[in-house]
Formats: structure tokens, C-alpha cells, sequence
């Protein structure tokens, strides 16, 4: 899915794509606010999901047919989900608008402030699904997934919590891999190769996938354990 990140004040990758219309852009204005976290306030989660026995994050979340699928499944959990991509999160909102769904809240800018900002152990999932490989080799630094994040990833996490990541692309399936291998505190669960060659259970499948599927592409479903 796609992936923005701000390090140094950089941001990488793009804001937005086609214009707004202007439902969309009008939600910016109305349900947004109410479902942003303010980071700049300590974190009260009772308050956020009065009715949420478990919390998750999802990053990236592209066009939001993840998350609000998750949402909508599991009423009693309570969601984040992260997207700086104007157009992916008015998709969000539209759904969250028109299913009426009150468990989930947003971020839209980089998900490491709000790993930072989360309470040790708060999160019993965290989901990294098809985010931006940035391919090249100069590039590479720009991935979500490194030491520095992965830390931040374990911390958030309660014992037993899943870290769950998902990718078309062959050469950050292998960067995860080998960041996770030196990383304390997360376990590969994989036992066998359908382990990592078939979808989990209830996935609803994205645009993303379906054009990597298209282009000859075999994704991987990585899960990692939090000991």
C-alpha cells in the first residue's frame, strides 16, 4: 500500500494523486478532525475506544479495504490506521462515513510518531501491508521497515502481539527478513511455506495485490511474533 515517510523533515512519496472531489474534500474538513489523533496530548486510548478490549495499527493502508474490513469485523477492537496519501485516506473516510464505523482513528502523516507516542505494549497488532519497496539501492534507507522502526515496532507491541507484514516484492521480503532476524524480541511464527505463500484468513485482497498477481508478481505474508 502506499507509503509516505517524514525523517528530517523529509517527506517521501507523493501527498496526492487526482483531485478531490468535493465530498471527499469536505470530509477533510468535518470527520477528519474528529477521528485524527492529537499527538501532542498524552494518550488516553479508554477514551479513543470506550468499547475496545484490543487495539491495532495498521500503516499505510492504501484505499483503507483492509482496515475497515478488520473494523467492521471486529467491533470490540479498536483501529488506527495511517495514511499520508490525501486520496487513499478520503477513501477511508468515505467508508468510515458511510458504514457509520466508530472504532477506528487516523493518522496522516508518518507512522513512526505515532509508534512513538503509543504506550509501551498497547497494540496487539500491528499490520504493514504492501507498503512502497523503494526498489533502487539508493533508495533503501527510505523503507519503513528498519532497526530504528522495528525497535519502536517491539516496544508497541504486547507479549504475544503480532507484527504482520505483507509485500510483492522479493528483495524487501528478504530486507524484512534479515532486519527481523537481528531484531530481539520478534519471532517468524513460520512453520512451512504455505505459511508465507498463502494469505491469511479473512484477507479481502487489495488493488495492489491484484496488480502484483497481474504483473506475474507471488506476494508473501510474513507473521512475526512479539516474545
Amino acid at each position: 500500500m502506499t507509503e509516505a515517510r517524514r525523517e528530517r523533515g523529509a517527506l517521501y512519496g507523493r501527498r496526492k494523486g487526482k483531485p478531490l472531489r468535493a465530498g471527499q474534500a469536505a470530509r477533510f474538513d468535518t470527520l477528519l478532525p474528529e477521528l485524527k489523533l492529537d499527538l501532542s496530548k498524552p494518550p488516553d486510548l479508554a477514551a479513543l475506544f470506550p468499547n475496545g478490549k484490543h487495539l491495532r495499527l495498521e500503516i499505510g493502508f492504501g484505499g483503507g479495504e483492509h482496515l475497515l474490513g478488520e473494523a467492521t469485523r471486529n467491533p470490540a477492537t479498536g483501529f488506527i490506521g495511517v495514511e499520508p496519501f490525501l486520496n487513499g485516506m478520503a477513501k477511508a473516510l468515505a467508508g468510515i462515513d458511510e458504514m457509520s464505523l466508530g472504532n477506528v482513528r487516523l493518522y496522516d502523516n508518518d507512522a513512526a510518531f505515532v509508534l512513538d507516542w503509543l504506550p509501551a505494549q498497547s497494540l496487539s497488532r500491528i499490520d504493514l501491508l504492501y507498503p512502497d519497496p523503494w526498489p533502487k539501492k539508493r533508495q533503501f534507507k527510505r523503507r519503513f521497515v528498519s532497526d530504528e522502526n522495528l525497535k519502536k515496532i517491539v516496544r508497541a507491541l504486547q507479549p504475544g502481539g503480532e507484527f504482520r507484514f505483507a509485500s510483492d516484492i522479493a528483495s524487501y521480503v528478504e530486507w524484512t527478513l534479515f532486519h527481523v532476524r537481528r531484531q530481539p524480541g520478534l519471532d517468524w511464527t513460520a512453520a512451512r511455506a504455505d505459511d508465507w505463500r498463502v494469505a491469511w484468513p479473512g484477507w479481502p485482497g487489495t488493488r495492489y495485490e491484484a496488480k502484483a498477481l497481474n504483473e506475474g508478481r507471488i506476494p508473501a505474508y510474513l507473521i512475526f511474533r512479539r516474545t
